[in-house]
Order: structure tokens, then C-alpha cells, then sequence
């Protein structure tokens, strides 16, 4: 019992480093084209992140997130020491890539590190007949590591060529008034669509924790403290902000007005709610990237800045087999020390 409440405490603090590494994702636009400024976005954005608890539990009416990464390693093979080696490695490979500024996927290491635990406890792909990951569960996350950045840039280069179009006899001065009142709402729904995906990722591994130890049958059973705490986690986390993120989702992509950042953030929180319908778990990151380098290439293709998303796009490549090497290591030191 001692060890499941050392594995849900390190797993909200997961989730709080969670917040705090992905809050470039919900205040890079809206700060670097000074609508808010970086205090006043923190807040409206881990406001909205926890608010995303009651449009999961009351208007989509489950934790399809969740309950993906709970099911992603067969029941057989989930031990709290798989748990634990898998948080540790993607809290490790999160620190990391916060203090280098690269905007990695959150989601992702904590799947890479589950699944990496969960192979080192069993020590084959298989086991008696019965695979150690659920494929059903990872494959679609897998193929979202492109297709999440790739709908969110067809998105927002639509989304933004259509607004140009509309506006192109508007004002200059009263536009850019009416963006800048617009780029709250639109990131206020992007935050919403962050805390429903990411705040999930937690409560999924949570709830598998207290299933292995017979504490719950199953994730649509968990107790209301669980989700709740999670999105409590990732809202204070937000509010601590990742300022070096937020330098490399705000600048070094691509320039970003108001009206840009308008349609980045609509076009991302748009793939967001669909894949959160559909219960996969994407990358925030992955989308908001995707949907800025829409935004840019409106533009004209230069704009954006190539040499900065091809090094994102190798982080995004490594981060599931980093943090399952990673969560492999961890359990094998594990078991010689305890």
C-alpha cells in the first residue's frame, strides 16, 4: 500500500512537470504577440487546463484518454515496478528536454517508458502467447506522432488563409484589436484541449496502478479524487511555465502575429477534441508545432524557420525509444537494489 501511494505522488508530480514543460504550448502565441502578458497567461491557461476536467467527465462522458494508456501493457505485466521505472524515466527525459528548451512530447515518454518498464519485467515482446503491449492501444498513438502535427498544419494553414481572405478589406488597426481579443478565446480552447489530453495520460497510469493492486476492477470506476487531483497537477504545473519552451514555440518556428496565433491555436485545439473523441493520445506539442508551421507557411514557405523543426522532429522520433531504454534501465536497477 506504501509503495501505490509513492507511485500516485510521483505520478502528480509527473503530471505538475507535465504543466509547467508543456506550457508553451498554451501561452507561446499569446506572449509573443503580448495579448497577455507571461503571468496573466500561465493563470488563463491553467485555469482552462483544469477546467478541461469537466469537459471530459460531463460533455464527452469518459476518460478515452486515460483508459488507452491504462490498457496500453496487457494487465499481466503491470506491476508497480513498472510503474514506478516507467514515471521515473519520463520525468527524467522531461527534465531533460525542458532544460535544453526542446519541446518534446510528454505523452510520449510516459507510453515509451510504460512499455519500456513493462518489456524489461517480462523480458520478451510475448509471453506464453499474450504480447506485453496491447498493439490495438499503441499503434494509433504512433501513427499520431505525425498525423497530430500534420492535421494540425493543414488546419491552421487553412484556418489562416481563410481569415486573411475575410479580413482583407478590414481596418488594419481595429483587425489586429479584434485578433488580440480573439487569441483569448482561442487559447483558452487550446488549453482546454491540452489539460483533456495530458491531464488523462496520469490519471490512465493511476488507474493501472490501483488495478494491479486490486484497488479498482477498472479505469471507468475511478474514483472521483483521481481525475481531479491530476488536473489539479497539471494546472499548478502550467503555472509554473517553461519559459525556454515558450522562446522556442513563440520565436524560433516562426514569427507570430495575432491573427496567426488566432488560427495556430483554433486549428490545434480542433485536433485536439477530435483525437480526445476518438481516445488517442497525441502530443500537444507535436500539434501546436504543426499548426504554427501552417500558420508560417501562409506566408510564404521560408518564413518558417526548417533548420529548428527538423531538430523538433528528431526529438519527437527519439523520445518513445529514449524513454523505454530509459525505464529499462530503471526496473533493472530496481530489482538489484531492492
Amino acid at each position: 500500500m506504501t509503495f501505490l501511494v509513492i507511485i500516485i505522488i510521483l505520478a502528480l508530480i509527473f503530471d505538475y512537470i507535465n504543466g509547467f514543460h508543456d506550457a508553451a504550448n498554451s501561452i507561446a502565441t499569446v506572449v509573443s504577440t503580448k495579448v497577455l502578458t507571461p503571468f496573466q497567461a500561465v493563470l488563463w491557461a491553467a485555469l482552462f487546463n483544469f477546467g478541461a476536467f469537466f469537459i471530459s467527465k460531463y460533455v464527452i462522458g469518459e476518460f478515452k484518454i486515460g483508459n488507452t494508456i491504462a490498457n496500453s501493457v496487457t494487465k499481466d505485466f503491470i506491476t508497480l515496478e513498472v510503474i514506478f521505472s516507467g514515471l521515473i524515466a519520463a520525468i527524467a527525459w522531461n527534465l531533460l528536454t525542458w532544460w535544453f528548451g526542446i519541446p518534446s512530447s510528454s505523452s510520449h515518454t510516459l507510453l515509451g517508458g510504460f512499455m519500456g518498464a513493462a518489456l524489461a519485467h517480462a523480458g520478451a515482446w510475448s509471453v506464453h502467447g499474450k504480447n506485453v503491449i496491447n498493439y490495438a492501444k499503441v499503434i494509433p498513438t504512433f501513427a499520431f506522432i505525425f498525423l497530430a502535427p500534420f492535421l494540425g498544419m493543414i488546419m491552421g494553414f487553412l484556418i489562416s488563409a481563410i481569415i486573411i481572405n475575410i479580413s482583407r478589406r478590414a481596418n488594419p488597426y481595429k483587425a489586429d484589436n479584434w485578433f488580440r481579443r480573439l487569441q483569448l478565446l482561442s487559447s483558452a480552447l487550446f488549453s482546454l484541449g491540452h489539460g483533456g489530453n495530458d491531464a488523462q495520460k496520469v490519471l490512465g497510469i493511476i488507474a493501472a496502478a490501483m488495478v494491479s493492486q486490486g484497488q479498482l476492477d477498472n479505469i471507468k470506476h475511478v474514483p472521483n479524487w483521481v481525475p481531479i487531483a491530476c488536473f489539479i497537477s497539471i494546472g499548478f504545473g502550467t503555472m509554473s511555465g517553461g519559459w525556454k519552451i515558450v522562446k522556442t514555440m513563440g520565436t524560433r518556428i516562426t514569427k507570430v502575429t495575432p491573427l496567426e496565433g488566432v488560427s495556430a491555436e483554433t486549428a490545434g485545439a480542433i485536433t485536439l477534441f477530435l483525437t480526445e473523441k476518438l481516445g488517442i493520445p497525441v502530443s500537444t506539442t507535436h500539434t501546436i508545432t504543426g499548426s504554427i508551421i501552417g500558420v508560417g507557411a501562409t506566408k510564404r514557405l521560408s518564413a518558417v524557420r526548417w533548420g529548428v523543426t527538423i531538430n523538433l522532429l528528431w526529438a519527437w522520433i527519439l523520445t518513445i525509444p529514449v524513454s523505454a531504454i530509459l525505464a529499462a534501465v530503471v526496473y533493472f536497477i530496481f530489482q538489484l537494489v531492492k
